[in-house]
């Protein structure tokens, strides 16, 4: 599988160098640069592709109001100058971004996650369901093994992802909205506040459910339906 890609900023240098890194990876295929945002958003109209780098800062049009006029919007990598990486690309759902000047490392790591994310979205049916879990944290996509996580907790707007020996993950979603991302006989709702693996539930009783290391309220409205799941476990 070969990823499309383009690149746009208006720093030559810049170009040269996302050029010289994207000839690296047999996975990714340059079509074209772009020393314009305009000239660059015109291709993306008529001829989508796979990935798209793009700096932030542009005179015309900033990357951030270009990706935001796509109709169809490609995997999008920001590069940027500045440390303060702007809200705006969260919302967008931007894949990374680089911070320039651009480290190869780096940049190979921003690719490997691309073409992972290029082929969780592209998985036919057909195919062996993927085992992971991507959202939206620290305006980057975070890539999560579904056997690492401990539960999931609703912080209104946000919710928190507990995973095994690691750091939590804070992302803005609804609890109703990560659930459909899961696949339903490995992930179970107990209460407007918590999604718990099915495989981590060590008991249930007093309205409560027992994981590995932690205890978590079961509400009415799900107790019933729990009861009944572990009838045919």
């Amino acid at each position: 599988m070969v990823l499309k890609c383009i690149a746009i900023d208006d720093e030559p240098l810049a170009l040269r160098l996302i050029s010289e890194y994207v000839s690296r990876f047999p996975s990714l295929q340059l079509i074209k640069t772009f020393d314009d945002a305009i000239s660059g958003a015109e291709f993306l109209k008529s001829k989508p592709v796979d990935l798209l780098f793009i700096d932030i800062n542009m005179p015309d049009i900033t990357g951030i109001d270009l990706v935001r006029s796509l109709e169809v919007k490609p995997i999008v990598i920001f590069t940027t100058a500045y440390k303060n990486f702007a809200y705006e690309g969260f919302e967008l759902e931007a894949l990374d971004y680089l911070l320039k000047p651009i480290d190869f490392k780096r940049f190979e790591k921003a690719v490997e996650k691309a073409v992972d994310y290029h082929q969780y979205k592209n998985k036919t049916n057909t195919e062996a369901p993927d085992e992971s879990l991507y959202v939206y944290s620290e305006y980057r996509m975070v890539k999560i093994d579904l056997n690492s996580i401990e539960y999931i907790e609703s912080m209104e707007d946000y919710i928190k992802i507990h995973i095994t020996n690691e750091k939590t993950v804070l992302t803005l979603m609804p609890l109703k909205k990560v659930l459909e991302k899961l696949p339903a006989d490995k992930f179970q709702r107990i209460h407007r506040s918590y999604i718990v693996p099915v495989n981590k539930i060590r008991s249930i009783q007093n309205r409560k459910v027992k994981l590995t290391d932690v205890e978590l309220p079961v509400s009415d409205t799900y107790h019933d339906v729990i009861r009944n799941w572990m009838k045919f476990r």
